[in-house]
């Protein structure tokens, strides 16, 4: 495997692990090309929020598929895989490494595993969907979607309202369960994926570091950021691109539905259930080389790991 062209990198964790500065680092000692795999970075105007990269680590590592999107706009699973495709090609024909970073385990996912040909989205169905939620409440469709299809109820949140209505909408619209669509979808590329997963050991220091980080953020101007959001007659909680931890409580608050100790308790919250779902994630996934985030010879040992992967197998 001496030719870069041949592979591509998945540098996968939880939010707050260190992702983004481990992929600087990486930048500077390999011919790589980061792409951004982060469900709230595609949009204008999440930025403190979102811990999307600033301008200074821009110079030094730039970013693909960062501020692509208005919040206004949805952005699925299937736009990601379409964009993501693009700019590996993309970073391949140079004669570099792509470099995918971030969190969105669903895209990760998708990406590996393969993106069928679904139903674009339907907003009949969708709406039908939304009345029987507001009448019966999420779980409650998630236990029908669990006896639909077990295995996408075992992946999605009881409360995962966004992925819950597509999985039903899919069933409604084609007879079979996503999962069984997914699974008949053949996989066909031209380079071979080598992940990495980055983890701290100790889940207690994972949550520090999440409340540290939104204390950070606050201080950074993250409710300014948040206000002028609020501000623009064309959003609303009901877009994705506001349901993201941390966004949504600070909504909250501007709306007066909580209070300011409220807001920063349930953001930390949010945030701390997020990185749990995201492990879970990990922890099934398979072919990936496990990386603890507070190793203090990290860098240099994921810098053995990539080299290795030049060498030629026996």
């Amino acid at each position: 495997m001496s030719n870069p062209q041949h592979f591509i990198i998945c540098l996968i964790g939880p939010t707050a692990s260190g992702k983004t500065a481990l992929a600087v680092d990486l930048v500077q000692r390999f011919l790589c090309e980061i792409i951004s795999v982060d469900s709230a970075m595609v949009y204008h105007g999440l930025n403190i929020g979102s811990a999307k990269p600033n301008a200074e680590i821009l110079q030094r590592a730039p970013h693909r598929l960062l501020d692509i999107r208005d919040p206004a706009e949805v952005y699925s699973a299937g736009n990601f895989i379409s964009d993501a495709e693009r700019e590996i090609a993309d970073i391949l024909h140079q004669g570099k490494i792509p470099l995918l970073v971030g969190g969105t385990m669903l895209y990760f996912h998708l990406l590996q595993q393969g993106l069928d040909q679904l139903p674009i989205r339907n907003e009949k169905t969708r709406q039908l969907i939304q009345e029987e939620a507001e009448q019966q409440g999420w779980p409650w469709l998630h236990q029908k979607l669990a006896e639909i299809d077990p295995q996408a109820a075992t992946r999605i949140h009881p409360h995962d309202s966004q992925r819950i209505q597509r999985a039903l909408e899919v069933y409604t619209l084609t007879g079979k369960p996503i999962t069984e669509a997914h699974q008949q979808q053949l996989v066909q590329r031209t380079y071979q994926i080598h992940n990495i997963i980055l983890c701290p050991q100790d889940r207690h220091v994972l949550h520090q570091r999440i409340e540290q980080r939104f204390l950070q953020m606050l201080e950074a101007g993250f409710l300014d950021e948040v206000k002028q959001l609020y501000q623009r007659t064309d959003l609303s909680l009901q877009k994705p691109a506001l349901r993201c931890a941390g966004y949504r409580q600070a909504w909250e608050y501007l709306s007066g539905e909580l209070s300011f100790d409220e807001m920063k308790e349930k953001a930390i919250i949010a945030t701390r259930q997020l990185a749990k779902r995201q492990i879970t994630w990990l922890r099934r996934w398979k072919n990936a080389a496990w990386f603890n985030s507070e190793d203090r010879e990290l860098l240099k040992k994921v810098t053995e790991y990539i080299s290795g992967l030049f060498k030629p197998s026996l």
